[in-house]
């Protein structure tokens, strides 16, 4: 068996940014050379085909491949850019009792022979879809917006990756990284946004990332392509390609973003020096 590596990305809350968290890291690995599966829990609603621009050739889902109704390899859909990244995506049937504890564990088990890193996008919440997702999982991405709601509900994540995954059962501590999404300088700067030190003091959590708040986001997603593979250069971009070299095991320092204006403003302040 292979030692791939399964990553679960989770949030107590909805509408965070995982799907979009999930599909950048997978890319970025993928560009680093990995063999790299994403695999798109959220039964009913999914997603992350249309993120990664894969809607139109999924056939068979993960519904399918529980059931035994398709193989794994006739429900991988290979993407358009870079052949090493495969999605297996999730089911549109409002049956979110249709993934069972055994099938999810055969193809967590299975995905580890093919793969070097399986990026498991978790519902949102802490219903059955979110624990079935988190339950294989050897590394936790915890995304949560730098607002009390949010971390509070990650909060409640925490406690279910220190409680009902195979890790903790086995009597381990799951290794976890803090993604903070939708981050904005000026907000922050008036109180209107917790700060990045607020959320990670109050979750105790390794912070992997800050991503700012990006309209480049929401155009990557429109065209079908993760934001990594859409726009290098865009700050949110960067800021997931950082965040999979720290996941990698480099040591590189948070770059927390800036307002641009104060930038311009020190420029000028040099000039007039």
């Amino acid at each position: 068996m292979s030692n791939a590596t399964v990553v679960v990305v989770t949030s107590g809350k909805g509408g965070v940014g995982k799907t979009t968290t999930t599909a950048a890291i997978a890319s970025a690995l993928a560009k680093e050379g990995y063999q790299v599966c994403a695999i798109d829990f959220d039964v009913g609603l999914r997603n992350l085909d249309l993120i990664m621009g894969a809607e139109r050739r999924v056939v068979f889902d993960l519904v399918n491949v529980v059931r035994g109704e398709a193989s794994i390899k006739q429900a991988l859909v290979r993407d358009k850019k870079l052949n090493n990244l495969f999605l297996l995506p999730a089911s549109q049937t409002r049956d979110k009792d249709a993934l069972t504890e055994e099938g999810v564990a055969s193809v967590i088990n299975e995905l580890r022979m093919y793969f070097d890193w399986v990026i498991c996008d978790s519902p949102a919440g802490i219903e059955r879809g979110a624990t079935l997702a988190m339950r294989h999982a050897d590394e936790a991405i915890i995304v949560s917006n730098p607002e009390v709601s949010s971390v509070r509900d990650c909060d409640r994540i925490i406690g279910l990756l220190d409680a009902k995954t195979k890790v903790a059962e086995d009597g381990g501590r799951m290794p976890k990284h803090l993604m903070i999404t939708r981050y904005d300088t000026d907000r922050a700067k008036t109180g209107d946004m917790l700060a990045t030190d607020d959320v990670v003091d109050i979750l105790s959590v390794p912070l992997i990332g800050v991503v700012p708040e990006s309209k480049d986001v929401l155009k990557a997603s429109n065209v079908g392509l993760p934001v990594t593979l859409s726009d290098e250069n865009s700050p949110a971009a960067k800021a997931y390609m950082e965040a999979t070299r720290r996941l990698l095991g480099e040591n590189i320092p948070v770059t927390i973003p800036e307002e641009k204006k104060s930038l311009f403003g020190k420029l000028f302040k040099g000039r007039a020096a």
